[in-house]
C-alpha cells in the first residue's frame, strides 16, 4: 500500500510538472533567449564578451571619476515588463535615456518582448506628432507639393533631392484598405507586397527627415537613413496588433536618423541619450526665447526640464561644436584661427633663444674642464640626454668607484663655480 501511494505521489507530481512547463511555455522561450550570453560565461571564464555584445549594466566610470553611459541590459528591461505585463515605448525609452543603443540591441529587445508575451503600447510619445506628420504627407501628392512645401520652410532644395522627390512622387499613396491588405499578404512572405509599403511611405521619411536638418548631416544623408528605419518598421510589423503603419514606421524613422546623427553628425561621437538631451534643450532654449525676448539662462531651461542648472550648462557645453583651427580670420581672411591660439606646451620664442644661448655658453665653460670632469657633468646632472645617473653609474662608466666620481665631481664644481668661469652663466640665472 504504501509504494502504490509512493508511486501515485510520483505520478501527480510529473502530472503538475508538464501542466507547469506547459503554462510558462512562453516565458521559457524569453528566458532562454535572455540567458544565452550568461551561460556562454559560465561556460568559458577567460573570454569576455567586447562591449557592443554585453547585456549585463555596468557604470562606466571615466579616470577623473565622472560617471560615464551605463551598457544596454536586455534582461532588467524585459523583466520588469513582464512584471507589469505590459510597456510603453515611452517607458523603453526612459529605461535608455542614459544607455549608448543601437537599432540591433532595440530589435533585440523587441523581440525578447514579443517572445515574453510582454505588450508594446504608445509608439508615439507625442500623438499629435504623428497626426502632423500624416497630414504633411497626405499633402504631398506630387513632387512639386513637396518641393514647394520644403522651400516654404526654408530648406534648400539642390539637384540631387529634387531628383529623389520626383522619383517618389510618383508613387501613389496608400488608403487604409490598401495598407490592410498589403501587411497581410507581407505576413505570408510577399516580397512585392513589402516592397510596395516601402515605397508608398517614402514621403513619410521626406517629412521625418526635415525635422532634424541643421543637426550636422546632409538633408539627404537623413532621408536616406530614415529610409533604413522605415524599411526595419516594414520587416517589424505586425497588422494583428491595431497599429497603423505610418505610427509604427515613424518610431523607427526617428530611432534611425536620431542614431544616424549620433554616430556620423559631428567630429566628437555624442551618445544616442545625449543627442536627444540636447535636442530638447534647444527646443526649450527656442521656445523660452519667443516667449520671454531674450536668451533662456540655464536656470529658466532647468526650470522647465526639472534638472539642475549645473546639469543644463553641461549639456550646453557638450551641445558646442568644434572649431576648425583653418577658419579663416579678418575681412581679407588671410589668416587662420589657428594663427592666434598660442601652443601652452612649446616655449615662448624669448624663452627658447634664452634655453639655446645657455646650452652654448655651458657647453664653452664645460671645454674648460677636463675630459672626464666635463663626462662626469654631462651623465650625472643628464646635459646630454635629459637622464641623471647616480655615482655608481657614472662609476661603472669610467670603471672607478663611486667615491671617486664623487671626488671629481665636487673638484669640477669648484672650478666652475670661480668667478672667471660663474660670470658666464650668471646672467642666465636672474
Amino acid at each position: 500500500m504504501v509504494e502504490e501511494k509512493k508511486k501515485e505521489t510520483k505520478k501527480k507530481a510529473k502530472r503538475a510538472e508538464a501542466e507547469e512547463m506547459t503554462a510558462e511555455e512562453l516565458e521559457k522561450a524569453a528566458d532562454a533567449l535572455l540567458e544565452e550570453k550568461p551561460r556562454a560565461k559560465k561556460t568559458s571564464k577567460k573570454k569576455t564578451a567586447p562591449p557592443e555584445e554585453t547585456d549585463q549594466t555596468e557604470d562606466n566610470t571615466s579616470d577623473n571619476g565622472e560617471k560615464g553611459e551605463k551598457k544596454f541590459n536586455l534582461k532588467e528591461i524585459v523583466d520588469k515588463a513582464k512584471a507589469k505585463g505590459s510597456i510603453s515605448n515611452a517607458e523603453i525609452m526612459e529605461e535608455l535615456e542614459d544607455v549608448d543603443y543601437d537599432l540591433e540591441q532595440i530589435e533585440k529587445l523587441y523581440e525578447a518582448l514579443e517572445a515574453a508575451g510582454v505588450e508594446v503600447t504608445g509608439y508615439l510619445d507625442n500623438p499629435e506628432f504623428g497626426e502632423e506628420i500624416q497630414t504633411e504627407v497626405e499633402q504631398y501628392e506630387s513632387a512639386e507639393d513637396m518641393e514647394k512645401m520644403l522651400s516654404q520652410e526654408g530648406l534648400a532644395i539642390d539637384d540631387p533631392v529634387r531628383m529623389y522627390l520626383k522619383e517618389i512622387g510618383k508613387v501613389p499613396l496608400l488608403d487604409a484598405n490598401r495598407e490592410l491588405e498589403l501587411a497581410e499578404l507581407m505576413a505570408n512572405g510577399n516580397e512585392a507586397a513589402k516592397k510596395e509599403l516601402v515605397e508608398s511611405n517614402l514621403r513619410l521619411v521626406v517629412s521625418i527627415a526635415k525635422r532634424y536638418v541643421g543637426k550636422g548631416m546632409f538633408f539627404l544623408d537623413l532621408i536616406q537613413e530614415g529610409n533604413l528605419g522605415l524599411m526595419k518598421a516594414v520587416d517589424k510589423f505586425d497588422y494583428r496588433k491595431g497599429y497603423k503603419f505610418s505610427t509604427y514606421a515613424t518610431w523607427w524613422i526617428r530611432q534611425a536618423i536620431t542614431r544616424a546623427i549620433a554616430d556620423q553628425a559631428r567630429t566628437i561621437r555624442i551618445p544616442v541619450h545625449m543627442v536627444e538631451t540636447i535636442h530638447k534643450v534647444s527646443r526649450i532654449s527656442r521656445q523660452l526665447l519667443q516667449e520671454n525676448g531674450h536668451e533662456a539662462t540655464p536656470e529658466e531651461i532647468a526650470a522647465v526640464m526639472g534638472m539642475s542648472a549645473d546639469k543644463v550648462r553641461e549639456i550646453m557645453k557638450i551641445a558646442q561644436d568644434p572649431v576648425s583651427l583653418e577658419t579663416p580670420i579678418g575681412e581679407e581672411e588671410d589668416s587662420h584661427l589657428g594663427d592666434f591660439i598660442p601652443d601652452d606646451a612649446s616655449p615662448a620664442p624669448a624663452d627658447a633663444a634664452s634655453y639655446t644661448l645657455l646650452r652654448e655658453q655651458l657647453n664653452e665653460v664645460l671645454k674648460t674642464l677636463t675630459p672626464r670632469e666635463e663626462s662626469v657633468l654631462k651623465l650625472r646632472f643628464g646635459l646630454e640626454d635629459g637622464r641623471t645617473r647616480t655615482l655608481e653609474e657614472v662609476g661603472k662608466e669610467f670603471n672607478i668607484t663611486r667615491e671617486r666620481i664623487r671626488q671629481i665631481e665636487a673638484k669640477a664644481l669648484r672650478k666652475l663655480r670661480h668667478p672667471s668661469r660663474s660670470k658666464r652663466l650668471r646672467d642666465y640665472l636672474e
